[in-house]
């Protein structure tokens, strides 16, 4: 962020936000104000039911929203339940039960006991799609960007989800993977 502020010649004021501290009662207080919300990747189910909210307080007041890795598989969730309906919409990741697993284990990542060095990762193409945001950011129809994850998101889904208004802006150059969304 602060690179990108430098590039473009303005002032970026990060302020961090606990997501373990946002709720329906706190988003407003915390996040009032933000020109952008930023949601970053990691692992594992801490703060996420923060970040989902963080991001639908995003959507609903219209504030620029950039989710990383994980930032994205909670947009998706967000979406899902919040503009979809998918009520229990969730990532296998959080609730290996949940009723639409909008993310979930990529396919050749099931079978798998030992996690030791079998994630994606490091740098793959990404085709990104005519018209989208993300074409105007990139300005190109095959880009690169690295990954570190086994969850993807769930092509089950790809229809209701786009029917209902979510752009799928980067695909794998075989359109198996999403890779970004607006």
């Amino acid at each position: 962020l602060k690179h990108a502020g430098v590039y473009h010649r303005a002032a970026v004021n990060i302020r961090w936000v606990n997501a373990e501290h946002v709720n329906d009662e706190t988003v407003e207080k915390l996040l009032k104000g933000a020109d952008g919300i930023l949601v970053p990747g990691g692992f594992g189910d801490r703060g996420i039911e923060g970040k989902i909210r963080a991001i639908q307080y995003a959507r609903e007041n219209k504030i620029p929203y950039l989710g990383l890795c994980l930032g994205m598989q909670c947009a998706v969730i967000e979406f899902a339940r919040n503009v979809a309906g998918l009520k229990g919409a969730n990532s296998t990741e959080f609730d290996p039960d949940t009723s639409h697993p909008v993310i979930d284990l990529m396919p050749e990542q099931k079978d798998i006991d030992e996690k030791g060095g079998t994630m994606r990762l490091g740098v793959y193409p990404c085709k990104v799609i005519e018209g989208t945001k993300a074409y105007e950011a990139y300005k190109d129809e095959l880009i690169y960007e690295r990954h570190r994850h086994r969850y993807e998101f769930n092509n089950q889904y790809r229809e209701l989800l786009t029917s209902k208004g979510l752009v799928l802006s980067g695909l794998s150059p075989d359109e198996r993977l999403v890779e970004m969304i607006e």
